[in-house]
């Protein structure tokens, strides 16, 4: 039976989570860890298998799009226990919704995506004869300006 680690460097977190050490020392400053991170001898940062499967968390948490802000408020919220989850249901739903979105103006930049690989790949087949139109049609819902925003990028057109 394999014996489960519970002295962790923070090389071995770095490894185990593909966060750098930089940034497991900026989540730690920035109070995203649940349980305070133990000290071993020397003062080195020693982590535990509950950090790694917390930060997993986050890290989710963070690819999704979670500000840190949310993401410190939700650590907070898990920090103080029981008796709070009206709270981290609400910060979930809110952010459930933002993920949502976001999944939903992917899905509309994927179709532009694949029209424009369409279109390529036909100006490109030798056997293709006719005329091509290299821009997407426009949608009806497409004729007033849009703003699709992915993380912190903002694409704006009409």
């Amino acid at each position: 039976m394999a014996e489960v680690t519970t002295n962790l460097s923070i090389g071995q977190v770095a490894e185990r989570t593909g966060l750098s050490v930089h940034a497991l020392r900026f989540y730690e400053h920035e109070g995203l860890f649940v349980n305070p991170v133990r000290r071993g001898p020397g003062g080195r940062r020693v982590y535990s298998q509950d950090d790694v499967d917390w930060l997993t968390v986050c890290i989710i948490l963070r690819a999704s799009g979670m500000p840190l802000p949310a993401l410190r408020r939700y650590a907070d919220l898990v920090r103080q226990g029981a008796g709070n989850e009206e709270e981290r249901l609400t910060l979930m739903r809110e952010h459930q919704a933002h993920v949502t979105a976001q999944i939903g103006r992917l899905a509309e930049c994927l179709d532009l995506i694949r029209f424009k690989v369409g279109v390529y790949e036909d100006l490109l087949n030798p056997d293709s004869a006719g005329d091509h139109q290299c821009h997407a049609p426009i949608p009806s819902a497409a004729a007033q300006p849009t703003e699709i925003r992915i993380g912190d990028a903002r694409v704006s057109g009409s």
